[in-house]
């Protein structure tokens, strides 16, 4: 069953090489990276609850595919796949948290390796 996964919609040696590299950072840990997500206001820096990183993780909102590999696990963490770009994650955070009215005008994202 695992090899069918692994090779699943894969059209190259290549896409299968990505697919079986993807599946071993998941081993053990549900994702190799583990990214605290904090916002600085008036020079304090809080974490980001985890109501507001469970709600953007939710695709059926996001509608980005590129961040299906993010899980939400406590205030201020979440765990993300390799493939997912800390650049995009964070400005797609930030868009995210302003439209739903959770990050103020005068704050900013931080995202950082734990």
């Amino acid at each position: 069953m695992l090899r069918r996964r692994l090779f699943r919609d894969t059209g190259s040696v290549k896409n299968v090489r990505e697919n079986v590299r993807e599946r071993l950072f998941k081993i053990g840990n549900m994702f190799a990276r583990k990214i605290r997500v904090e916002y600085e206001e008036a020079g304090e820096r809080k974490p980001c609850p985890l109501k507001w990183l469970d709600s953007f993780s939710m695709r059926s909102f996001t509608n980005a595919s590129v961040f299906d590999d993010t899980l939400p696990v406590a205030d201020g963490l979440i765990e993300v796949g390799a493939r997912v770009p800390l650049d995009q994650l964070k400005s797609a955070m930030e868009d995210w948290f302003r439209r739903k009215s959770y990050l103020p005008k005068n704050a900013s994202l931080i995202l950082t390796h734990s």
